[in-house]
């Protein structure tokens, strides 16, 4: 019985499998750094909003950080501001997209209460 011919075959099975953890692994801590830049960039435009900064301001201010992220504003009767920043990303892993869908959307999101 050849016993390196055997180890071949089985390294050509398993091969695949790795390499997918791997690419897996690569597109979750993408994720995980995407997220963390979204809440430090909208932690920035909540203190934007504090300094009495308009909506235009915090928007230009966002396009001149990164250009692909949305943000969406809204203003419920005056009780409170909700500030939401979004972003898309792709997978490398093939396969993860159907999985997570793809594009993928990455949020972060704050509101702020008025006191009276």
């Amino acid at each position: 019985m050849n016993k390196k011919g055997q180890a071949l075959v089985e390294f050509i099975i398993i091969l695949p499998v790795l390499i997918m953890l791997f690419f897996g692994a690569v597109d979750f801590g993408r994720i995980v750094i995407r997220k963390n830049e979204l809440e430090s960039i909208t932690s920035d435009v909540v203190k934007l909003y504090k300094e009495g900064s308009s909506y235009e301001k915090i928007e230009s201010f966002l396009k001149e950080n990164n250009e692909n992220n949305t943000i969406s504003i809204k203003n419920k009767d005056n009780e409170y501001v909700e500030f939401e920043l979004q972003s898309e990303m792709t997978f490398v892993t093939p396969g993860l997209g159907k999985i997570l869908g793809e594009p993928y959307i990455v949020k972060s999101k704050r509101v702020i209460y008025y006191d009276e």
